[in-house]
């Protein structure tokens, strides 16, 4: 099995070859808010790279990855005792949709997910059953993640999702339907003149209204080389 570094000196982590780890879920790995958060779940965790990330963020925190596909879930385990991060990161091979089932009502201070974007009849469906399942909402509708994330997310707690520009309104109304109440928001461009290509958003479980829209976070530069920002994310120079 191969291990790559998320960063020289950091993590490591194996990867499925019909579904790799990509921008969206390193973008929200350090987005997510840590800091006072003891307890977090990682809702479809596949092979772990956002749980990794959130270990990696904190000492303190314990993370859960829940995933429904056996082999991510073998994968995911491999990853997190290759990275000596079995003591404080249990992966689980359950649904989203049957949280009730496996936790508590309020279990954790902070709930992550990187959802499937697409709705089923969006097209271009993977043949790679796995990679379909977390592009297309074939299992996993939007108002289906955030019920769990309500349900599993104490009053008071954060959750922070990564999702298509396009589809905020429907996120927004999913998320204040389950007393999440989004909190920040920051949209994600590869240029400085490009459209946001995705949105990173953070809620509170009762929340107050309020949204901070937060400066655009711009991946390269006109000259195609990475931004500041960039590069220290991905912890490179």
């Amino acid at each position: 099995m191969n291990f790559d570094y998320l960063w020289e000196g950091g993590p490591e982590i194996a990867q499925a070859d019909h579904f790799r780890y990509g921008t969206d879920s390193i973008l929200l790995g350090h987005f997510a808010p840590v800091n006072g958060a003891r307890r977090a779940i990682d809702l479809g965790c596949a092979s772990g790279v956002i749980s990794l990330l959130l270990l990696a963020r904190s000492d303190r925190i314990r993370v859960t990855g829940l995933e429904l596909d056996e082999n991510a879930v073998s994968l995911a385990r491999q990853n997190m005792v290759h990275n000596a991060f079995q003591d404080r990161c249990e992966i689980i091979h359950g649904d989203i949709r049957c949280v009730k089932e496996l936790f508590p009502a309020g279990a954790f201070d902070l709930v992550v997910s990187n959802p499937p974007y697409f709705k089923m009849d969006a097209g271009g469906v993977s043949p790679h059953e796995g990679r379909a399942k977390a592009r297309i909402e074939m299992v996993c509708t939007l108002d289906d993640l955030c019920l769990s994330a309500g349900y599993l997310c104490r009053w008071g707690g954060r959750c922070a999702f990564v999702y298509r520009p396009d589809r905020l309104p429907e996120l927004f109304a999913a998320m204040t339907k389950h007393c999440i109440e989004p909190k920040r928001l920051r949209m994600v461009c590869h240029t400085a003149s490009s459209r946001p290509g995705l949105a990173l958003v953070e809620g509170r479980r009762g929340g107050k209204p309020g949204l901070n829209v937060e400066p655009f976070l711009i991946l390269k530069k006109e000259d195609g080389t990475d931004t500041e920002e960039i590069l220290t994310i991905y912890r490179r120079g």
